[in-house]
């Protein structure tokens, strides 16, 4: 799940959950089971994964294990809690995320992570598509760091009812036809726009759609394959800038920051139409509309074919006064019938290809999102995606120097060019 970065419903008592218990969390009285028997797991993830029917599934089968799910808002903010924490030797879950944009950064200190394969997860290898496992492992023959979650199949999801205020389709098929490709997306943005609806704008903001078009575009963005910087030269990055900035300049975008308070309340209030959908977006989509908004929201495909937006493993740091069980855990949550009931629960895409073949999960519905067949709709060609290559620094170069120039040029603070000169010197900075 980028970002997720993959995506998210927690409150910021979360964020002050991860800092201050993580703090104290891993004490020498965790080296042992408590008083009653059980074994204290923690499990650190940013946003909704999806875990919580699994966890009390998982305590129920397992009563000498107490599981406390962790999770704060913006991985943005876990990552440097977790960086925090392994240089401390203490603080970090028992099980930890690695979403796809930092899991090469913290790759080059495998010294941190149990070596999984030493737990017996060679037998495992099955469970997931090839590249999926292959990049939880460090260098070709190296230790296995982490198990793989989901991958970031996308869509688009879009409100029927301001759909059906502008005079546009509302079928969900009908929908999909709208946009072959971004061009289209942007006139079918331009006479959303003109409708006035009421809303702010059509897309919540090119961010999102930046995100996506890297995604689907080509198999390098901001590196290359031997972790060089290309940012300022690969043809994929430009022309997913250039055809931001013709949304800002088309007017189709609502101008509203990816991740703010404003954007989670754009999903409830109305303020956009539409946001790009990898699977995982759906449950931070559900959570931020509310109850009220049910129904009102549905799926349709994403402009230019499909993509690979996000995607996580989840690693037992070596820190772990329990890696045994930390890895059992690990294990179930990320198996293929742990894999669908996240899916039903949250909407990350399964990455074992035995779940993304289950009649159970191609024939999941999603009630909230108009009954739309979700399983089928991003199952549809998830065995067929392959990796973004992501350097070191990918999420900090994406989300500390391209996403705050595009909100520039939204904003009307920079132009276009100045702000993709910004965007360069801060990549570079980043990248350090």
């Amino acid at each position: 799940m980028s970002q997720t970065k993959r995506f998210l419903a927690v409150t910021v008592a979360a964020v002050t959950a991860l800092g201050m218990v993580g703090a104290c969390s891993k004490n020498t009285d965790d080296a042992k089971p408590a008083a009653d028997g059980q074994v204290k797991l923690v499990v650190d993830t940013f946003g909704d994964f999806g875990y919580k029917a699994l966890v009390a599934q998982y305590q129920q089968e397992h009563p000498n294990v107490k599981v406390e799910l962790r999770s704060v808002q913006k991985l943005d903010d876990y990552k440097p809690k977790l960086t925090q924490y392994l240089a401390a030797g203490t603080g970090a879950g028992d099980v930890v995320a690695l979403e796809e944009g930092i899991l090469n950064e913290f790759k080059t200190q495998p010294q941190n992570f149990v070596n999984l394969l030493d737990q017996g997860a060679a037998d495992l290898q099955p469970n997931f598509l090839p590249w999926k496992w292959e990049l939880g492992r460090v260098g070709t023959d190296g230790p296995l760091i982490g198990l793989g979650t989901d991958v970031g199949g996308l869509a688009v999801c879009y409100r029927k009812d301001l759909f059906a205020k502008a005079g546009l389709p509302t079928d969900r098929d009908a929908v999909s036809k709208l946009w072959p490709g971004w061009d289209e997306f942007i006139a079918t943005g331009k006479k959303f726009s003109a409708a006035k609806t009421g809303a702010k704008g059509f897309v919540d903001s090119v961010t999102t759609s930046f995100s996506a078009m890297l995604s689907q575009a080509g198999d390098t963005n901001f590196y290359d394959r031997d972790n060089k910087l290309i940012a300022d030269s690969n043809p994929v990055v430009r022309q997913s800038w250039e055809t931001s900035m013709k949304m800002v300049s088309e007017g189709v975008s609502a101008k509203v920051p990816t991740w703010s308070k404003d954007w989670e309340a754009g999903f409830k209030n109305g303020s956009f139409a539409v946001t790009m959908c990898p699977s995982w977006m759906l449950g931070i989509i559900k959570t931020n509309s509310g109850p009220a908004n049910a129904g009102k929201w549905d799926v349709a495909s994403v402009p230019g074919g499909g993509g690979n937006w996000g995607g996580s493993w989840l690693a037992v740091p070596t820190q772990s006064k329990h890696p045994k069980e930390a890895y059992e855990l690990a294990k179930f949550l990320t198996s293929p019938e742990g894999q669908v009931a996240a899916f039903k629960e949250a909407g990350p895409l399964p990455s074992s290809p035995k779940a993304l073949d289950d009649p159970a999960f191609l024939a999941l519905t999603n009630d909230y999102f108009s009954n739309a067949p979700v399983g089928k709709i991003f199952g549809a060609g998830a065995k067929s995606l392959k990796p973004v290559v992501l350097g070191p620094k990918h999420q900090a170069v994406k989300e500390r120097a391209f996403e705050p120039a595009l909100q520039a040029v939204e904003q009307g603070k920079l132009t276009p060019d100045k702000a993709w000169q910004q965007a360069l010197k801060s990549a570079v900075k980043e990248a350090k």
